[in-house]
């Protein structure tokens, strides 16, 4: 960072002593974008006006429909581009690892910004922590132009236990710099996952023994789009039960570790059951459904008498409601 105030890191203890790097990592920027025109400029221009320049800036266009060449022409031999069919948030990703020549990816969205400052925050703790293989920032949420909160405010970054922590929440965000070895190593994103894709390869990046860094400034611009809190939130958090399942049979799991991938597994099936119903009361499900639930293993009692009533009495339901989200559901990383 500029000036002399360093600033504030969370991250696990070193497990062995840790010597700083004499210099700091590389980065390659890499931008996915799906029918982003009208975004894609500001995003590539906060990447490339950092105070510690990227080795590359790359934009992966997954296919988009729109004029997304039109809004990259302005930036010439600047960037990069990689085109390819359109198939899903994961496998632009992974267009971009195969692309990227830095130590690490930096990931940034085609809605979202990077303040300038960010990558030199990112450089100066993966220099100062060589032993991280995630390194990443605080984001701002944005809510039509303002910013809402941070992540930090709503999410605990884990510095204890990672490797379990993962299973309750994910922690590095939707937004970090990856070492690119130990990413390619497991195998990149896993593109039969829709929407908690970078959930999924975190956890799995942890389990084969990576750690995880923050620099405690919100130094990113999370863009939260009308009806994103809402809209397809039954979805997302299915998403998240089916990659804890999916975690069942990750050949690094260990054995004490499966309690608690088992107790979170319980804990999200209750949610996903949870947002599942209310989406069902909106019209957005049917009573096939509800009365599915109502008999489904694997949930907790009173979501599955709460679904029977939903399915024989939605009005009631309805009326009875449902507490509100906590915040760290509201603010998930996986939600957009």
């Amino acid at each position: 960072m500029t000036g002399d105030r360093r600033p504030e890191w969370l991250a696990p203890e070193p497990l062995e002593p840790v010597v700083a790097a004499a210099a700091p990592p590389t980065f390659s920027i890499v931008i996915t974008a799906y029918e982003a025109a009208s975004t894609v400029g500001d995003a590539v221009r906060s990447a490339l006006e950092q105070t510690h320049p990227a080795l590359e800036v790359i934009v992966v266009d997954d296919g988009s429909r729109d004029d997304l060449a039109t809004a990259l022409e302005p930036f010439g031999e600047a960037i990069s581009v990689v085109r390819k069919d359109n198939g899903g948030g994961a496998s632009a990703r992974n267009a971009g690892v195969a692309a990227a020549r830095g130590e690490f990816m930096a990931i940034l969205d085609a809605d979202d910004r990077y303040d300038r400052r960010r990558l030199e925050a990112i450089a100066g703790l993966a220099q100062a922590r060589p032993d991280l293989d995630l390194v990443t920032t605080d984001a701002a949420f944005v809510v039509d132009g303002e910013a809402v909160g941070t992540f930090l405010e709503h999410n605990t970054f884990a510095t204890v236990d990672q490797r379990t922590e993962i299973f309750a929440s994910c922690f590095p965000g939707g937004w970090p710099a990856v070492r690119l070895a130990p990413l390619r190593a497991v195998g990149g994103f896993d593109e039969r996952v829709r929407i908690a894709y970078d959930w999924d390869c975190w956890l799995r990046l942890l389990l084969a023994g990576s750690s995880a860094g923050i620099v405690a400034e919100p130094l990113y611009e999370y863009v939260l789009h009308g009806g994103s809190l809402a809209a397809g939130r039954a979805a997302s958090l299915r998403e998240r039960v089916v990659l804890l399942e999916k975690a069942r049979a990750n050949p690094d799991l260990r054995p004490a570790e499966r309690p608690r991938l088992e107790r979170e597994l319980r804990r999200h099936r209750d949610v996903a059951a949870e947002a599942a119903i209310e989406a069902a009361l909106r019209g957005e499900g049917s009573r096939l459904d509800l009365a599915r639930r109502a008999v489904e293993t694997g949930t907790g009692l009173r979501i599955r008498a709460r679904a029977g009533l939903a399915a024989a009495a939605p009005s009631l339901a309805r009326r009875l409601g449902a507490p509100p989200p906590p915040p760290e559901q509201r603010f998930g990383a996986a939600d957009r």
